[in-house]
């Protein structure tokens, strides 16, 4: 333990005088209170490049933000050995506890956070616990002769090997089951090359029945005019008016145009256009489609049909019931383009979902990322937990494998790495350990190297050649459809989540499970233009569900979740970074390291921290 916590600091240009690495080493749990430490000194007055001397008043001052007891650190006076000081064996092995069950599925994390969720206000780096905004005065030291020798640096991974502990946990949700692995090894970080590679730049001979089923990436033909925008409306219409003209109730819908003025029994199928409310508490909402428009009440008092009006969503298509009384149509009901309920399916292998990583970012959880990949490899877990990892022959990364760089103001402050193609080069020696019969799907998200505006086209090899260098990994848009052994899987990032979530009542981002299902009823991804989510206005809406899934798998607000609906696996896979100032405002806690399995079938939610 003592050495990973001098390395800890040491790699982010941090000197700890004696007393300082004492006291830390005094706490109990050190690694994390050190990135917790580090991530509020270097992401406020100091940038990566600094070189700062640790007094130990200000690790004191640091312990009572957190609220922890400051260890006594006079044991020792006696002239024994102190504890930090005692030789780390490297041959010790990790101690796996499978019989103590684990009951707090919320571990409290203590590192620090950095990144908008929204893009639009600056982080301020507290830890998941709510930190005060304390000021730590630090020295910006001129050290002349003080050089990080590689040598001492490159021994860290032969002192990686400490104990940690493993809780297994049979979770209460049907068919599901929650594993949390907690450790407390820290392993080195070094930059990609494909000597570091261990594992995946060996081709595979597994035959993977894997298919492209809807993929966007060279398929962008708008050039921004008004008349692209027509078309691209057009086409959703036409697109959901087809799966609409299906139900019973809609299979004679009417055009505006051509209701005749007598006419009493509506049957429609529309675009929203507009929603407003009355002075007396009702909503009309005017609908229109391509030859006309028309205003519909829904009256307050139909209290069932009130509340589906008030999830509707300006652009959305759905087909309309309604009655006319003179020149008021009053509506009856509301039918949404929906889904069917998709036949049970027999899975005959195991697929690992993770989106949100955020490789670059100084709150990236480094340690619990690579805890993942060597249970990929077998390497990490019980006997009955390493045969899971072992039969995982595909995994789906839904956007955000890294930070980015620029997609906020002053994100520079924030990131371990400053460049796009390192942060690249960087997920590449992580996935690159990675056994190479395990299929690696990337799409990507707000934060990765594409266009801003959905949908995004796949992760350019100009800044991602590491990455593409490596023989198992595959590249798709976002949204995506792909065919997994036959189990169709719907990739999307789920920027369109923010729209959702402010706009309808009773949406919040913690529970975007409703979200997706809303979505999937929806049959659109992103139904509201021009709001926050940016779409480019292509000649075809490929933000329109056109083939029911499978496994709907997204990302975006860093809260794991799961729901099975109607047959359809609909999975969001968290995070690999820890709150943003965007969760924090709003009371949002993520899930850091959650990994969801689908297990031959079954659902199965692994954490690393």
């Amino acid at each position: 333990m003592t050495t990973e916590v001098l390395f800890k600091f040491a790699k982010k240009n941090i000197n700890l005088s004696p007393e300082a690495y004492y006291l830390i080493n005094n706490l109990d749990d050190p690694l994390d209170f050190s990135s917790s430490l580090i991530v509020k000194l270097k992401s406020q007055e100091f940038s990566k490049e600094d070189l700062i001397s640790l007094r130990v008043d200000i690790v004191e001052d640091f312990i009572k933000t957190l609220g922890l007891a400051i260890p006594n650190q006079n044991n020792d006076s006696d002239g024994s050995i102190h504890k930090s000081q005692k030789t780390l064996n490297n041959n010790e092995k990790f101690n796996f506890n499978t019989n103590k069950p684990n009951t707090n599925l919320n571990t409290n994390l203590n590192t620090g956070l950095n990144t908008k969720f929204n893009n639009k206000s600056k982080a301020n780096n507290q830890n998941i616990n709510n930190l005060n905004n304390n000021k730590f005065e630090t020295k910006k030291t001129d050290f002349k002769n003080f050089k990080l020798k590689s040598s001492l640096i490159n021994s860290e991974s032969q002192l990686s090997d400490s104990k940690s502990d493993f809780d297994h946990i049979d979770s209460a949700e049907a068919n599901s089951n929650d594993i949390t692995f907690n450790t407390k090894n820290n392993v080195e970080k070094n930059r990609f090359s494909p000597s570091e590679c261990k594992r995946n730049l060996d081709p595979c001979n597994i035959d993977y029945n894997y298919k492209v089923i809807q993929d966007t990436t060279k398929k962008s033909y708008t050039n921004g005019e008004i008349g692209n925008l027509i078309t691209y409306f057009k086409n959703r219409y036409s697109k959901l008016s087809n799966i609409l003209s299906k139900r019973p109730e809609l299979k004679a819908y009417q055009k505006i145009s051509d209701l005749e003025e007598k006419a009493t029994d509506l049957s429609l199928i529309v675009m929203v256009k507009e929603i407003r409310s009355t002075k007396n508490g009702h909503k009309i909402i005017v609908f229109d489609d391509d030859t006309g428009e028309i205003s519909v009440l829904f009256h307050k008092d139909n209290h069932e049909l009130f509340r589906e009006s008030e999830k509707l969503v300006k652009d959305e298509v759905v087909g309309i019931l309604a009655e006319k009384k003179g020149d008021l149509a009053i509506a009856n009901q509301i039918i949404q383009p929906g889904v069917p309920r998709i036949a049970k399916k027999s899975m005959n292998f195991s697929a690992a979902f993770t989106s949100d990583i955020h490789i670059g970012s100084l709150t990236f959880l480094e340690d619990a990322f690579i805890r993942f990949t060597k249970w990929l490899n077998g390497d990490y877990g019980t006997e009955e937990q390493k045969s899971i990892g072992e039969d995982v022959k595909y995994l789906i990364v839904g956007g955000d494998i890294v930070d980015g760089i620029g997609v906020y103001p002053n994100q520079d402050k924030e990131l371990a790495i400053k460049d796009i193609s390192e942060q690249y080069e960087e997920a590449a020696r992580l996935l690159g350990d990675i056994r190479s019969d395990v299929k690696i799907i990337i799409s990507p998200g707000n934060h990765d190297a594409s266009r801003v505006a959905e949908p995004q086209p796949a992760i350019p090899e100009k800044y991602a050649k590491s990455l593409y260098d490596l023989n198992n990994v595959e590249f798709v848009s976002n949204p995506a459809i792909i065919s997994l052994d036959g189990w169709n899987t719907l990739i999307y990032h789920g920027r369109g989540f923010d729209d959702i979530a402010i706009t309808v009542k009773g949406f919040s981002h913690e529970r975007n499970d409703l979200i997706m299902e809303e979505l999937l009823n929806k049959r659109h991804l992103a139904p509201i233009y021009g709001e926050r989510t940016p779409l480019a206005s292509e000649l075809e809406d490929h933000l329109v569900i056109d083939n029911v899934p499978d496994i709907f798998h997204t990302g975006h607000v860093h809260i794991n979740t799961y729901k099975n609906y109607k047959g359809i696996h609909m999975i969001n896979s968290g995070t690999f970074q820890t709150q943003t100032e965007f969760q924090k405002v709003h009371n949002i806690l993520p899930t850091c390291a959650e990994v969801p399995i689908l297990h031959r079938g079954v659902y199965k939610k692994l954490n690393f921290i």
